[in-house]
């Protein structure tokens, strides 16, 4: 190793926190691993109890319990894990934000179980996009969204249990390393963004009208697309919130048609929410509201397969419910709902022809009875300010995108009127 301050990589300094009383023998192992990549190694413990493992603690576990308002002291007295595991998310993020914020680590890397990955899993949601970020965890395989949330994190498989060193765990600990220093030691490159940034939503039945409006704005603006699948609907809401964009051009808002009907692809009650309370112009479109997802026909709820539901099978993996019409009213309260809690500019746009490609005219969903039913409630419950715009074409013509796009810029530059009167101390409140 390279002595510290001969070598720019020395520069790089990589967060190690972890439970160091049930996993100290690990963390040795992976501090060696770090130190060998010539990286700076910050040790930092979250465990309630005595550390083992033969190595230097930075920041002890008292610091985290402090943080959260506690301490270590009686986290160990009340025998409450659940409580000590709480305490110790809370304090662990706010340190690890502290360090973030001070400039004094360049990536973060932590290894666990359910307890520990919990633990490093709170701390890493609270970082921006694009620090680096690895976690081993022996619940890499399974549902994961509560550990990645919306943020990129690396989930790395443990293959064993995390408990010694061994042939699996040596090898293991040793990528995982890398792979977080060589994720520190990457810049990416540094771009001068001047246009204003479009957040667009998008499913596989409504592709061809969102590449057709990214055609439209690309020029002008930068938009970025999400996939409606749940998680993408989460991540763009998240990104709102952090003001990472101008506008949302909300074409696909199927996450809620899961959200009501207990489908695979739900991005939570929250969805909607993000553009009013980021004061940015929203535009929304219920583009494949006509369909609820879920996996193999095998896994649909047996209380749908028994009211006869219309099903289409997307993939062997994939099966489409269409909607019917209670849940296109319930379904058109709840955007209205929406739409009326935001104070920014907001409209909605309803595509007369078909809300998705399996609605278009002679296709599997297609029933525009229902689909009126839809927009009906969304009218009739919404506020009389915001506007609403008619199309007569399915959600996937070029007429359609051009639509869009058009009202997109008329709110964008309604919201600029209005931004500039609050500066100004000319808008009326």
């Amino acid at each position: 190793m390279l002595p510290q301050g001969e070598d720019d990589e020395m520069n790089i300094c990589i967060l190690m926190m972890g439970t160091f009383d049930s996993k100290g023998t690990e963390f040795a192992y992976l501090r060696q691993e770090l130190i060998k990549q010539h990286v700076r190694v910050l040790s930092m413990n979250t465990g309630i109890f005595e550390p083992t493992g033969d190595f230097p603690i930075d920041i002890g576990a008292e610091e985290s319990a402090k943080a959260a308002g506690e301490t270590l002291e009686n986290l160990r007295t009340r025998h409450d894990r659940g409580y000590a595991m709480d305490i110790m998310c809370q304090g662990a993020s706010s340190v690890v934000v502290k360090l973030y914020q001070e400039g004094k680590i360049q990536g973060i890397i932590s290894m666990g179980g359910g307890g520990g990955t919990s633990i490093a899993a709170s701390a890493m949601q609270k970082l921006p996009i694009g620090f680096p970020k690895v976690c081993v965890t022996t619940l890499a395989s399974g549902d994961t969204r509560e550990y990645v949330g919306t943020k990129d994190i690396v989930l790395f498989p443990s293959i064993v249990d995390i408990c010694g060193i061994n042939r699996f765990s040596r090898t293991i600990l040793t990528r995982a390393g890398g792979a977080v220093c060589g994720m520190a030691m990457a810049e990416p490159q540094k771009v001068q963004e001047d246009k204003p940034v479009i957040f667009l939503s998008m499913f596989g039945n409504s592709t061809p009208c969102v590449e057709e409006c990214v055609r439209l704005l690309e020029q002008d603006y930068t938009p970025l697309v999400f996939h409606a699948t749940g998680g993408g609907g989460r991540t763009m809401e998240s990104l709102i919130l952090e003001g990472y964009c101008d506008a949302c051009l909300d074409i696909t808002t199927t996450e809620w048609a899961d959200e009501l009907c207990g489908g695979i692809l739900s991005a939570g009650s929250k969805r909607l929410d993000g553009p009013g309370k980021a004061h940015i112009p929203h535009v929304i479109v219920p583009g494949c509201l006509d369909m609820v997802n879920f996996g193999s026909r095998a896994t649909v709820p047996d209380k749908y397969v028994q009211d006869g539901r219309l099903f289409y099978e997307w993939n062997p993996m994939v099966t489409l419910m269409r909607t019917n019409k209670e849940e296109n009213q319930k379904l058109g309260e709840i955007l209205a709902g929406k739409a009326n809690a935001s104070d920014s500019p907001v409209a909605f746009l309803f595509p007369l022809r078909g809300i998705s490609i399996l609605d278009g005219e002679g296709e599997a969903f297609c029933d525009w009875e229902t689909d009126e039913v839809l927009f009906s409630a969304i009218e009739h419950n919404l506020r009389k300010d915001i506007p609403v715009y008619r199309v007569d074409a399915n959600i996937n013509d070029p007429l359609f995108s051009k639509r869009a796009v058009e009202v997109m810029l008329k709110l964008m530059e309604e919201g600029s009127i209005r931004k500039g009167r609050v500066e100004h101390g000319n808008c009326k409140k």
